[in-house]
């Protein structure tokens, strides 16, 4: 009787360590319909081969990751919606850096309005206060708004190198950022060496801002986020000192972010509606210089992704932490992610998850 007692109590604990490492196994399920402008439909209605997506969502399920949400539109059709670590549909998500590629839409919104007049116009046409006290310098009144916006503006400004007085986490620590930047040291002529440049996005948004009279937040929700029914949003930052409008950063849900990715792939265009001039989109998203050897826009980032003898260029938003709109016009796709891998270069994943499984599976479809 023990030696039965033993056994029994044996596989027991078998099934309990079989139950615990079970691998869990994804299901596909077709995305809600709301009333949010998203139309949606099933992956079947692709006519594509799902194997490379159940096996890679499969992976994610039962991988370690900080992936919290991934999104799939193709053909204007919301088809792929998957939510981890407690995110869900109606979750806003601190979109980072995401923010700059949006602000590049605003801006593109202000010319069009002829609230601003050209890119090549000096800054300080409609950056009227702050002005440069220090490190005073002839070249300061050559940097123009699409040097800003190409990262380009030859201030001592670098976000990956700690030794960069403008780097943005010396920033943060300062009292006034605009003023900060604006005596930061000239270190390259304007337009001719391209470094990654927080500081330079935020007096861009500055400038629509006084040129518009608006705080970048009004002026996001009137010209921008209304007319895409982005109703629930806010701005803000995680430096604990009080910031002002220009400088944070935008929350949405990953529904809404993929709006602003559709935009671009319907070249400025929402249900026939020009949210933003075709030329803006084009121009934007366009390479105009390189940064650590990657073609980057008007804070837009070009990224080439590889597929058999083919090179599919993707317009792509990045932010800190795994935050992604993912625009690839040949296939007729925008993938958004959302993660939490701050700092880290787990946030690269999702160029894996393009790269290895969304691409594929509806490039065949192509085929």
């Amino acid at each position: 009787m023990k030696k039965n007692r033993k056994t029994i109590l044996f596989l027991i604990l078998s099934c309990v360590y079989l139950v615990s490492y079970a691998q869990q196994k994804y299901t596909y399920k077709q995305p809600i319909e709301l009333n949010d402008g998203w139309k949606t439909n099933s992956i079947i209605s692709q006519k594509t081969d799902t194997t490379l997506i159940h096996k890679g969502f499969t992976q994610l399920l039962n991988r370690e990751n900080n992936i919290h949400s991934i999104l799939v539109i193709k053909n204007n059709e919301l088809i792929i919606e998957e939510y981890y670590k407690g995110f869900s549909i109606n979750k806003l998500h601190d979109l980072r850096s995401v923010t700059k590629s949006i602000v590049s839409i605003l801006l593109g919104i202000a010319i069009d309005k002829k609230i601003i007049d050209s890119v090549d116009d000096p800054i300080s046409k409609y950056l009227k206060k702050p002005i440069p006290q220090k490190n005073i310098d002839s070249r300061k009144n050559e940097i123009t708004i699409k040097h800003l916006i190409t990262m380009s503006s030859g201030l001592d400004c670098n976000d990956w190198d700690k030794t960069s007085k403008g780097q943005e986490d010396k920033v943060y620590k300062k009292r006034d950022w605009l003023q900060y930047t604006l005596d930061l040291p000239i270190i390259n002529d304007p337009g001719t060496t391209a470094t990654y440049c927080t500081m330079g996005v935020i007096l861009t948004a500055e400038l629509i801002s006084q040129a518009s009279g608006l705080t970048i937040d009004e002026f996001a929700q009137q010209y921008l986020f209304n007319p895409l029914k982005i109703d629930d949003f806010y701005w803000s930052h995680t430096s604990k000192k009080q910031v002002i409008s220009s400088a944070k950063r935008v929350y949405l849900t990953s529904r809404d972010l993929a709006k602003i990715g559709q935009l671009v792939i319907n070249k400025g265009s929402w249900y026939g509606k020009q949210i933003v001039s075709k030329d803006w989109i084009e121009a934007s998203t366009t390479p105009k210089t390189k940064i650590t050897g990657l073609d980057y826009g008007y804070l837009w980032w070009n990224i080439p992704f590889k597929i058999n003898n083919e090179v599919l260029h993707a317009k792509v938003a990045t932010g800190n932490g795994g935050q992604y709109i993912m625009v690839l016009p040949s296939l007729n796709i925008v993938a958004i992610f959302t993660g939490g891998a701050y700092n880290s270069q787990n946030d690269k994943l999702p160029f894996a998850i393009l790269n290895d499984i969304i691409i594929p599976t509806f490039h065949q479809a192509k085929e």
